[in-house]
């Protein structure tokens, strides 16, 4: 088993990409703390994993309160000792609407979630991470970074694009105690996060495009799957990608080429 003897972390982890990771990187060895807001989601992932022979526990937290994360990570550390593996793939899709309509609020609430997130579950397990060395993997998106078509998801996408931001940053900081930062950008995906989208009145701002048939070209507009997902991050998480820090990778079927 490629992360035996390893410890990970994987917020969001009560569905879609989050708990295809978890249960992926348990059946390779590894001990996950599967943390999310959803006591009841969280719970089937790690009795998922336990029924498969794995170990886990449950974690229930808001990754933007920053007390709730710091309790999380000594959570971790009283259990297991150590943590090797970081997967800050927690996010909204929050608002999506005309730039004069999008309130501060709803602003925040994206930003603080999905940056303010990032940065909370990274900055509290670094400590953890220095001992021996680690990855770290961040969820951004097509959008922000090479996708800026879906006119209304401002927030969004400046979310994305600063968590890319963050991972360079990160990573050449934490380069000298082995810890590599990578960040990988999925396109459409098989996952609940679009019925927590709200969509309000972008018909009136929205370019008119039509785009050939198929939106996704490796698939002729097939979505892809968390699983496919999930070995992207097992793949960065392992020693596989021990020379691999610092870089985006999209996933999305070419699709960010086509409706860039």
């Amino acid at each position: 088993m490629q992360l035996a003897g390893k410890v990970a972390l994987i917020t969001g982890a009560g569905s879609g990409i989050g708990k295809a990771a978890a249960i992926l990187l348990a059946k390779e060895g590894a001990k996950v703390a599967a943390l999310g807001r959803t006591e009841n989601d969280i719970g089937k992932t790690v009795a998922q994993i336990e029924g498969n022979g794995g170990e886990a526990m449950p974690i229930v937290a808001d990754i933007s309160q920053p007390e709730q994360m710091q309790q999380a990570i000594e959570k971790i550390a009283a259990q297991w000792g150590r943590i090797d593996i970081v997967f800050a793939n927690a996010g909204i899709n929050g608002v999506w609407a005309p730039i004069e309509e999008l309130t501060p609020e709803e602003w925040d609430k994206t930003l603080n979630v999905n940056l303010k997130g990032t940065f909370l579950t990274v900055k509290y397990a670094v400590p953890y991470l220095k001992k021996q060395g680690g990855s770290v993997i961040v969820t951004s998106s097509v959008n922000g970074t090479r996708m800026f078509s879906n006119t209304g998801a401002t927030a969004y996408a400046c979310s994305k694009a600063a968590q890319v931001a963050f991972t360079k940053m990160i990573a050449l900081e934490l380069a000298e105690h082995r810890v590599r930062v990578n960040v990988i950008c999925p396109g459409a995906i098989e996952t609940q996060i679009d019925e927590n989208t709200n969509r309000r009145n972008l018909e009136k701002v929205r370019e008119p495009v039509e785009f050939p048939e198929g939106e996704i070209p490796l698939t002729d507009g097939e979505p892809g799957t968390s699983e496919q997902v999930a070995q992207l991050v097992l793949f960065l998480a392992s020693d596989a990608a021990s020379h691999i820090s610092g870089t985006e990778i999209w996933i999305d079927g070419a699709q960010s080429l086509l409706q860039g």
